[in-house]
């Protein structure tokens, strides 16, 4: 690894930054670094360029304090990237229609007004900021040479949320790797076997914690209904105690909100649901009299449907609702678009630990609440962003494999509405059919006239469409007709794919590994018929082709050896317990391949996926789609269950259109053309999907770094942190 060392220093201290960088090589695991952090003060602002942490990140600053800070965080960090691409800025627009120097026209020094244009389309015209503070930070993300973009929570989730969505539309196919953070409340999930004085305390103290670190601090409580009514009693009382006063005062157990307009927010939602009827406690006797504060509020006897439930409330709130199982909690839990962190409090380990793999969230504490520590990431999945500060996996934010150069492939102009939108436009044209007979070409033709069907849901089935594509030879014979899929076939996979997502990620990593095993036994008592056909479609020489060939065994053996040697370690923290880290799989991903080494590259990409427990949605290269094809008897004779791998056929960007926009797919990797590559991660802003794509740039898919990297373990799987305490013996 090669890690930039940053040397920028910016505080409200030293009144000015100073801004000077350095390498350091380090040679950890063959990756290099894609950015460095930038330090204002006591804020760590990763990747380069990134917002302050946290709109309310600041203990002991509220209202203007914590704006004014944010806003001399911003232009101290303006200055010091100004500095830093001041003269390539420049250069590149010297001589440009309009372009003004520092310190001239426009008021915005080293910058035209071009460069702030797309800023200022971005501007949500319905959402009010509630201070002026982020929108320094918002122009950070803008500046010239952007190699990471970091994003951290703020005021409000839906607000950034909204941001990080703008962010990843603004910056598709420019390069930038994004590790979006955005925010979400924790959920709380109580059973009947728990601590409940302890778990009144862990709520309560998580209720009114201030910290921008900390996810919250407002909460979803999930109570089992045989305690609901004695949990609800202690919780009242914890409430009532609470102290809310100046957050300067160490006594006090919360502080001020940001501002007025976040108190107004939170009354809205509190309004909202007494009057649907919901119960409402709140402690006002603590209150101070002035200042942007909001008391302790308990909401109770709400539906699952309440706004107050489905979104995020930035406040000391706590919203209950009771269920009857475990995993009638878990479907509750999941049924929220943000997943950021969550506590399960029980005394039975095994329903906690059970509990805490299903719940799809980032970090979950078991009889505790908001444990942190730099050893371990802090992250979340869905709407609460990919990204992870902390822990390996969050170095892996910023590093690349050392083989691979920084992708500078620039946007390009691309109508994202018409893109790759029309189904079966400019088909390859067939030889000898143009109306002429060709008698040279029916002597080539095949005696069988067979078309390939798709394969999803463990069966071939015909298009819906009912279209086909013929596949030539490089001699441009037509070898033989495959299915052109379309946007209903990709639906149709999409859900086989959905429906087995569960059962193969739960089933043991030793049976994982055994299909893997199986498959590539059957692959290589046929790998002569395969070799020999890979020989024809391509014009590889034959030992090429058997050589693709048994490269592809080995990546079959190599991930399915690696199915239960990477699911997780044992983090070193603070905490007197236990910290677990889990790389959970991340459900449905769709794929779409590239042309070169059509059956390398299909396995390459297929076996990390399937290994660790994901579901697969496969675009073969449309070019040479018989390799992928041919697999599909060696899936049905392998164990493999129907729906774990399902193969699409037809035109690539067509069908990666449909499946990046589907919202039932949870990352898409595609290699093929720059627009393509634009398109997918311009597209995943819809539901924040992870993508993985190559901006058109080749690979060197029988390289093992190139084509069995860590960076496939990586991108193929979601860690997930999980903090027990322990302290029954020994005190901690």
């Amino acid at each position: 690894m090669v890690l930039r060392r940053p040397e920028v220093e910016l505080g409200p201290s030293s009144g000015q930054g100073r801004a000077a960088w350095g390498q350091s090589p380090a040679g950890i695991n063959g990756w290099s670094c894609g950015g460095a952090p930038v330090r204002v003060g006591h804020l760590q602002l990763h990747g380069v360029w990134a917002c302050p942490r946290g709109g309310g990140a600041c203990p002991g600053l509220a209202g203007d304090s914590r704006s004014k800070l944010w806003a001399f965080c911003g232009r101290q960090m303006v200055e010091a990237g100004r500095q830093r691409n001041r003269q390539r800025h420049q250069s590149s627009h010297r001589g440009a229609a309009g372009h003004h120097p520092p310190g001239g026209a426009g008021g915005r020094r080293g910058c035209c007004p071009s460069c702030h244009e797309s800023l200022r389309s971005l501007e949500p015209p319905a959402v009010p900021r509630p201070s002026p503070a982020p929108a320094q930070g918002w122009s950070l993300l803008w500046l010239p040479g952007i190699p990471h973009c970091c994003h951290w929570p703020g005021k409000s989730a839906q607000l950034w949320q909204w941001m990080g969505r703008s962010l990843r539309r603004a910056t598709a196919g420019g390069g930038p790797r994004l590790s979006l953070q955005l925010g979400g409340d924790t959920l709380a999930v109580v059973f009947d076997s728990a601590d409940l004085d302890g778990a009144a305390v862990g709520l309560s103290d998580a209720v009114s914690c201030q910290r921008g670190l900390a996810p919250g601090p407002g909460a979803l409580l999930l109570v089992q209904e045989a305690v609901a009514g004695a949990l609800l009693q202690r919780l009242k009382m914890r409430l009532g105690q609470l102290r809310v006063g100046d957050p300067l005062d160490k006594a006090m157990d919360g502080g001020a909100l940001a501002d007025e307009a976040q108190r107004g927010a939170i009354e809205t939602y509190v309004e909202e649901a007494r009057a649907e009827g919901a119960e409402i406690f709140q402690a006002w006797a603590a209150l101070p009299a002035r200042g942007p504060f909001y008391p302790p509020t308990l909401i109770t006897g709400v539906a699952s449907t309440s706004r107050c439930v489905r979104e995020e409330i930035l406040g000391p709130v706590l919203v209950v609702l009771p269920f009857r199982t475990a995993k009638e909690a878990v479907a509750l839990g999941n049924h929220r678009p943000s997943g950021l962190a969550a506590s399960v409090w029980t005394e039975n380990l095994p329903l906690a630990m059970e509990v805490a793999q299903s719940l799809q969230v980032g970090t979950v504490w078991i009889n505790g609440q908001n444990f942190f520590d730099a050893a371990a990431g802090v992250g979340g999945t869905k709407e609460s962003g990919n990204g992870r500060d902390g822990g390996k996996e969050g170095l892996y934010e910023y590093v690349r494999p050392s083989w691979q150069s920084r992708p500078r492939p620039g946007p390009t102009e691309l109508d994202y509405k018409t893109f790759a939108a029309s189904y079966g436009a400019d088909p390859p044209s067939v030889p000898g059919h143009s109306g002429v007979a060709c008698p040279e070409l029916e002597e080539n033709m095949p005696r069988v006239d067979r078309t390939y069907k798709l394969y999803y849901g463990g069966a071939q089935k015909r298009p819906e469409g009912m279209a086909s594509l013929p596949v030539l030879d490089p001699a441009g014979n037509v070898l033989a007709y495959v299915a052109d899929g379309s946007a209903k076939d990709i639906r149709n996979a999409v859900e086989a794919a959905h429906k087995a997502a569960p059962g193969w990620g739960k089933r043991a990593a030793h049976t994982r590994a055994q299909v893997l095993y199986y498959v590539a036994e059957n692959l290589e008592l046929r790998r002569e018929e395969v070799a020999s056909r890979l020989g024809a479609l391509t014009g590889a020489p034959p030992e090429e082709a058997r050589r693709e060939v048994d490269l592809g065994l080995e990546r079959l053996f190599h991930w399915a050896a690696c199915c239960d040697k990477s699911g997780g370690v044992v983090q070193e923290t603070p905490l007197h317990g236990t910290t677990l880290r889990l790389c959970q799989p991340l459900g449905v991903v769709g794929v779409a391949c590239p042309d070169e080494h059509p059956l390398l590259s299909f396995l390459s990409l297929l076996a990390p996926a399937v290994a660790r427990g994901n579901a697969v949605v496969m675009v073969p290269s449309p070019r040479y789609p018989l390799p992928a094809l041919d697999l599909c008897q060696i899936f049905d004779t392998s164990d493999v269950p129907g729906g774990v791998v399902n193969i699409v056929t037809g035109n690539r960007d067509h069908l990666s259109r449909t499946l990046v926009q589907h919202q039932d797919v949870q990352a898409m990797w595609y290699f093929g053309s720059p627009q393509g590559s634009q398109f997918v991660e311009w597209a995943s802003a819809g539901n924040l999907k992870r993508t993985w794509v190559s901006h058109g740039a080749p690979r060197r898919w029988e390289d093992p770094a190139q084509g069995a990297g860590e960076e496939f373990l990586y991108q193929a799987t979601q860690c997930k942190n999980i903090w027990i305490p322990m302290g029954e013996i020994f005190a901690n």
